[in-house]
């Protein structure tokens, strides 16, 4: 697991609790952060599993 892989879960993570505070709170602002949070986050997630995909296959 390389550090994309960890820090993007994280970030899904966080803008998972931010949607919802804004939905509990009625913060339609604080729900579209969440949101785009999520999506930064899984994007850096599947970036991390392409480099740990090319890191094992090279050494393959």
């Amino acid at each position: 697991m390389n550090k994309d892989q960890v820090r993007g879960a994280v970030k899904n993570a966080l803008g998972r609790v931010q949607e919802h505070a804004g939905k509990t709170v009625g913060s339609a602002g604080q729900e579209a952060k969440g949101a785009a949070r999520q999506s930064a986050g899984r994007l850096q997630r599947a970036y991390g599993n392409v480099k740990e995909a090319l890191k094992n296959s090279r050494h393959s």
